[in-house]
């Protein structure tokens, strides 16, 4: 079956399409979707099968997979990481949302839900109105990951189009919100309560 393609507006997503977008969620799909920095796909945190597809997808196994949450506010982060300092805190709250990757320390739900002693998980919260009304109405994180040309890692596919002719027979759903950018987020590492950019994307870290 083959994966539907459906255009949102990137400034005011239509509430009936993002409703449709949770409704695949909801039932195990699989999406390509917008962010502020390059295409991700993403599934439900709620729905395990669909995290082990999503492994699939990337030709991994589940317990190696380093994949982010995107969440719609830093309060949804609470029950996937452990308390961190007051310095973290304000790191997250001066550059959320935007095109970063906050490596925390996970949560004891982290390791059940990806079948590994996994100890750190990536935060995401983009500036990007789709994605986030996504996981607003979906009412949990998505697990998300880059999507890149599996030949050239650093080489992003920013068309959305040409991410529904490459896999379209293999998601259920891909969301045009317009190009995406060829830079990926800045992943910063917190988990010992510095920050550590451990490498440069888009975002400019502000401290």
């Amino acid at each position: 079956m083959a994966a539907e393609f459906l255009t949102i507006h990137p400034e005011t997503p239509e509430y009936r399409k993002i409703q449709e977008v949770v409704a695949a969620l909801n039932k195990g799909g699989i999406i390509a979707y917008p962010t502020d920095s390059v295409y991700n796909f993403g599934c439900s945190l709620d729905n395990k099968r669909a995290i082990e597809k999503l492994a699939k997808l990337k030709g991994i196994k589940l317990k190696k997979a380093n994949f982010s949450l995107v969440c719609a506010d830093l309060k949804s982060i609470d029950e996937y990481t452990t308390p961190f300092s007051r310095s973290v805190f304000k790191a997250l709250n001066k550059n959320l949302p935007g095109p970063f990757t906050f490596i925390l320390n996970a949560s004891n739900q982290i390791p059940k839900l990806f079948d590994s002693n996994k100890k750190e998980i990536g935060i995401r919260i983009p500036d990007n109105e789709i994605c986030l009304e996504i996981v607003r109405h979906l009412g949990v994180p998505m697990v998300t990951t880059s999507i890149h040309h599996e030949d050239e890692i650093v080489e992003y596919i920013t068309d959305p189009e040409q991410i529904f002719e490459k896999f379209e027979h293999q998601l259920d759903l891909v969301i045009d919100g317009g190009i995406g950018n060829n830079e990926p987020s800045t992943v910063v590492d917190c988990t010992q309560d510095e920050l550590d950019i451990v490498r440069q994307g888009i975002g400019e870290l502000e401290y």
